[in-house]
């Protein structure tokens, strides 16, 4: 029998469960190599979006986790860079 390998998934945001893109993201996620089930999760208080993925091998996981997530993620997040001169209070 094959071993199982899952991922687990979250962002770092506050969405309800009904407002994160699922129609828009399944898809995509369904064309990724490998992906055999899919559980949508989102945390209780939190409303943090994320998912529960088995895949039927560690290389098509990987690629998931280290391609794929991280791609998508950055699509609907934002990144700031702050430049920031420290003065010291007297």
């Amino acid at each position: 029998m094959p071993k199982k390998v899952f991922v687990y998934t979250e962002l770092q945001l506050s969405v309800p469960f009904d407002q994160v893109p699922w129609p828009r993201m399944n898809p995509v996620l369904l064309a990724q190599p490998g992906p055999v089930r899919k559980t949508w999760l989102s945390g209780i208080g939190t409303d943090t979006p994320g998912g529960f993925y088995e895949f039927d091998g560690y290389d098509n996981a990987r690629h998931f986790a280290d391609v794929y997530f991280p791609t998508e993620a950055a699509s609907i997040a934002a990144v700031s860079l702050f430049d920031m001169i420290a003065h010291r209070s007297l």
